[in-house]
C-alpha cells in the first residue's frame, strides 16, 4: 500500500528543486511548511511573489534591486571609478562583507562556458565594455572565481578592455582554486582583495 498525499508530494518535488536540496531535506521543508499557521504560509507565499515581481536587475552594474539602481550604484560615497567584476549577486553579498571594497560592481551573471552553451553574449559583457569606455573608470577588478571558466571569463574582458586604458587585476589567490567566492571568509576575501594583481 502507498501513501502518497498528491499537494504534500508536489510541495516536497518543489523544494527538491532546488540547489543543493535532496528528498530528505525536500521533506523536512515541506513538513515545516504543513505547520505553518495560514498567516504565517501566507505571508511566506507573498514573500515568494514579491521578491520574484519586485526585484530586477540594476540599470549600470546587474546587480539585483528594486529601483532603477541598485543601493552602491546609488550611494554618493562609492568610488564609481573602481569596478569590481563578479559571477553571480551572491558574490556582490560576499564582497560587502569584508566592509574593505568602497567601489562599484559589475555582475555578470555567469562566466564563458562553451561546454554549457554559454558564451560572452549570454553575460553582460557589452555593458561592461561600454562602462571602460566611457573613461569614468580607473580600475576594474576581475573577481570570476579562480576556476578554469572564471579565468577564461576574466582573461576575454581584460582582452576588450585594455585598449581603453583602463587597468584591469585580478584577486589574488587567497581563494583556493575550483572554491566558489560566496563560500569564501571575509579574512580570506580581504587578502584576496589587497593582494590583487594586474592582467
Amino acid at each position: 500500500m502507498s501513501y502518497d498525499v498528491a499537494a504534500l508530494e508536489k510541495l516536497i518535488e518543489q523544494f527538491q528543486k532546488m540547489p543543493s536540496i535532496g528528498r530528505k531535506t525536500a521533506q523536512r521543508m515541506a513538513f515545516h511548511v504543513l505547520d505553518l499557521t495560514d498567516d504565517e504560509a501566507k505571508e511566506f507565499a507573498d514573500a515568494i511573489i514579491d521578491a520574484h515581481t519586485k526585484i530586477h536587475r540594476c540599470s549600470v552594474c546587474h546587480n539585483l534591486t528594486e529601483n532603477e539602481l541598485c543601493p552602491v550604484c546609488e550611494s554618493v560615497n562609492r568610488d564609481k571609478g573602481l569596478v569590481c567584476v563578479v559571477e553571480d549577486p551572491r558574490d556582490v553579498l560576499a564582497m560587502e562583507r569584508t566592509r574593505e571594497y568602497s567601489g562599484v560592481y559589475h555582475v555578470l551573471h555567469g562566466v564563458i562556458s562553451p561546454m554549457n552553451g554559454i558564451g560572452p553574449e549570454q553575460l553582460t559583457i557589452k555593458s561592461l565594455v561600454e562602462r571602460a569606455s566611457s573613461g569614468n573608470i580607473t580600475e576594474i577588478i576581475m573577481a570570476t572565481n579562480p576556476t578554469i571558466e572564471g579565468d577564461t571569463t576574466a582573461m576575454y574582458i581584460s582582452k576588450l578592455i585594455k585598449p581603453f586604458g583602463v587597468k584591469v587585476t585580478r584577486l589574488a589567490y587567497g581563494i583556493p582554486v575550483g572554491a566558489d567566492i560566496e563560500y569564501a571568509d571575509d579574512i580570506t576575501l580581504m587578502r584576496a582583495l589587497s593582494g590583487r594583481s594586474e592582467l
